[in-house]
């Protein structure tokens, strides 16, 4: 089922966006937040359609030769065991368009109250499903607009409407939340990953004042030429899964620093690998000569896809209402008003909603490393301490157990996001943590 929802903004717009409903046979409703990328003035991305992680349809990349993308059924996708939700958001997203300009004007904050309407609208078009257990979901940005906007909805559920949404818990993969963590975890990360030397780690450890966030005033310069010097040697690294290659198709801002506006002479950019639409074959219809393992060669196909006239008189969507589709855009209307999210990660577990946070543990944009350690800046005390869980009888990353019904999940092998690069692991971690024990 798919079509284009509406909510109303406070400045009275109505903004459009792009929904797809996947039914199953179990209980649990989850709405996956099609939203990555970074802040203010940043390219956000939709994931390409059709979604990774959970949708049951993937494009056939191996089988491809030219011509329309052929698609295939995809057995470990989310919709094997819930009732999934694929939102375009914020507006400008995916299929997702403002009818004037003042719809295009959106925060983190107002997107979370966004995403409630929508809720309430489908919910009371659709009241089969108005008792279902209700989680939110997202990667990677999603992990700022997922807390606040399951912050709304716990803060203002049933006020002043018949529905009241049935809100269990949310998870969050290779989530942003705080940069402080995010930045701050990468230099520990590339020392444990090997990626560096051990006197490239301690140069950049005692130049920092083990702060790489903050570059202190008295060692700045020190600090700049060890961020600097790791830099040099990291610049070929694909941050998105540090063991994968980089291919033609792929883009990477160059010569700035993977530590995002650390004060030094690098600038700042995102990590995340963009699509190079600017190459020549980018939007052909044959087959590069590039390898199965090159996932921009799968990227590409979602452009052909997704511009086809037939896919969007399927998908509903309204003649005329976007150009050429993207996988990523650059949304300088949107603004990040919330800079740190762990208050609401506090605010949620402690009112008793579940939580699931997880890491693809060779991920450098968003590493393990810092998630862990906004987690611990909560002192929620150890419940289960760190443990391998298994899927298809092998150890498929390790896990921890908080106190106020928080887990932490690393995903073995996985990169950004996660659920791409491991999805049958993934499925397994969602279907035992929605189970009623919620062990891995």
């Amino acid at each position: 089922m798919s079509y284009q929802w509406h909510a109303l903004a406070e400045a009275a717009a109505v903004e459009a966006g792009g929904a797809v409903f996947a039914r199953s046979s179990v209980d649990p409703l989850v709405v996956g937040m099609g939203l990555d990328g970074r802040g203010q003035g940043s390219w956000h991305k939709d994931n390409h359609r059709p979604r990774p992680k959970a949708c049951p349809l993937k494009f056939d990349v191996a089988g491809y030769t030219e011509g329309f993308p052929q698609l295939f059924y995809f057995k470990d996708a989310w919709t094997k065991i819930s009732n999934v939700i694929f939102l375009d958001a914020p507006v400008g997203t995916g299929f997702s368009y403002a009818r004037d300009d003042a719809g295009y004007n959106v925060t983190l904050t107002g997107l979370g109250r966004h995403l409630h309407t929508f809720l309430l609208k489908w919910l009371a078009e659709h009241q089969e499903f108005a008792s279902n257990p209700l989680y939110i979901g997202g990667d990677s940005y999603s992990g700022y607009t997922v807390p606040v906007a399951a912050v709304d909805i716990a803060n203002n559920n049933g006020d002043g409407h018949e529905t009241r949404l049935n809100l269990k818990g949310y998870l969050v993969g290779n989530p942003g939340t705080d940069d402080r963590y995010e930045k701050g975890g990468k230099v520990p990360f590339l020392h444990g990953m090997g990626l560096i030397s051990e006197e490239m780690y301690e140069a950049a450890l005692q130049g920092c004042g083990g702060d790489f966030y903050n570059m202190p005033k008295q060692s700045s310069t020190r600090c700049a030429t060890a961020l600097d010097a790791i830099d040099l040697v990291t610049a070929d690294i694909n941050p998105v899964h540090i063991l994968e290659r980089f291919c033609g198709l792929a883009l990477r801002d160059p010569g700035v620093s993977i530590f995002q506006g650390h004060g030094g002479g690098s600038g700042s950019r995102s990590l995340l690998v963009r699509d190079n639409v600017e190459h020549p074959d980018f939007f052909s219809r044959r087959k590069l000569d590039l390898p199965v393992e090159c996932r921009d060669n799968g990227y590409r196909l979602s452009y052909i896809w997704a511009d086809d006239a037939e896919v969007r008189v399927a998908l509903g969507i309204h003649e005329g209402s976007i150009g050429s589709w993207s996988r990523c855009r650059n949304l300088t209307h949107f603004r990040t008003d919330i800079h740190s999210v762990i208050p609401h990660h506090v605010n949620l577990t402690k009112a008793g909603y579940r939580a699931l946070v997880y890491n693809g543990d060779h991920d450098l944009d968003m590493t393990f490393v810092g998630t862990q350690a906004w987690i611990r800046t909560l002192k929620y005390p150890i419940v289960s301490d760190w443990s391998p869980w298994h899927s298809n009888g092998q150890v498929a990353g390790f896990t921890r157990t908080y106190a106020y019904n928080l887990t932490y999940a690393t995903v073995k092998g996985a990169g950004h996001t996660a659920p791409e690069y491991k999805p049958k692991e993934c499925l397994d971690m969602l279907d035992r943590w929605m189970s009623p024990s919620g062990q891995l």
